[in-house]
């Protein structure tokens, strides 16, 4: 299972579109952690399940937990989980809906780790980013035997530094 994960994007579209279509054709789905602030409708989040952030308007759902191939997803932008303070929020959330990887937004700071047997993941943010000097966005391959976190700048480029792997 292949996963395209973005977040805080910020108004941007001709960015969001270019990574749509840069990756739909390899993933079987594509989250948005939000601030996108964009509307539902918008032609760039075509095919893109997207939750809503403090900055976004219109109805996104706050929060949402999906099933894709056998991985089990909870995808928030973090800010009703205090996200900024601590990550234990986003652990107890992920143990709640007994989800295999949590992903957010929020804090514009990439994040891959694993806590208690779930994934926790921060894509960081495609306009914004920090503590990184590139906007980025991540492909998160899960198998039977490992989960791969690939994070990307808003060009393509796998920013290697970040990149983690998370064994069963």
């Amino acid at each position: 299972m292949r996963a395209l994960i973005l977040s805080d994007s910020h108004g941007w579209t001709k960015e969001v579109q270019q990574v749509v279509q840069r990756h739909q054709k390899e993933v079987d789905v594509i989250f948005h952690c939000g601030d996108s602030e964009l509307r539902e409708t918008a032609p760039e989040l075509e095919n893109v399940i997207s939750v809503k952030g403090n900055c976004d308007f219109g109805d996104f759902p706050e929060e949402m937990t999906k099933e894709v191939k056998g991985t089990r997803f909870f995808v928030g932008h973090g800010h009703l989980l205090n996200v900024k303070m601590t990550e234990i929020n986003l652990i107890y959330k992920g143990e709640e809906v007994q989800a295999d990887v949590v992903c957010f937004g929020h804090t514009h700071v990439p994040v891959a780790m694993k806590e208690k047997g779930i994934v926790i993941l921060n894509p960081g943010s495609m306009r914004l980013p920090r503590e990184v000097n590139v906007g980025t966005y991540v492909i998160l391959e899960d198998d039977s035997e490992k989960t791969d976190v690939t994070f990307y700048s808003i060009d393509g480029k796998p920013v290697e530094t970040l990149n983690k792997t998370f064994f069963k």
